[in-house]
């Protein structure tokens, strides 16, 4: 395989380069779709959001375990100044909406008091 052609339609690969400033990930180059990406890869942490980027599935190679196939897993809503960008509704339980569900399947103790 000629080492300047490009990766064929639909490779995925990652290099694992060097620790994040927070040690908290590691910095990656990625090839996919005929270009090159930077970023960072990160452990997913009970109780902390996801914020943008992709949930993915790294198979290091055999002989080269810096270099990894990549699988991704779950695209994440991209985030703008702390934001979700989305067309959809917001998930907001009103007052009306918790006066309905009591009436219907009955108050909780707590909140009677």
């Amino acid at each position: 395989m000629d080492k300047d052609a490009p990766a064929p339609k639909g490779e995925d690969v990652l290099l694992l380069h060097s620790p994040t400033e927070d040690g908290e990930g590691i910095r990656v180059l990625r090839a996919r779709e005929n270009r090159i990406e930077t970023g960072e890869v990160r452990a997913m942490k009970e109780g902390k959001p996801l914020v943008g980027g992709e949930i993915v599935k790294l198979a290091p190679r055999e002989g080269a375990p810096q270099v990894c196939d990549v699988e991704v897993v779950q695209k994440l809503e991209p985030v703008r100044d702390g934001v979700r960008d989305s067309t959809k509704p917001a998930q907001v339980a009103t007052r009306a909406y918790r006066d309905s569900w009591d009436r219907i399947f009955g108050a909780d103790e707590k909140t009677l008091n």
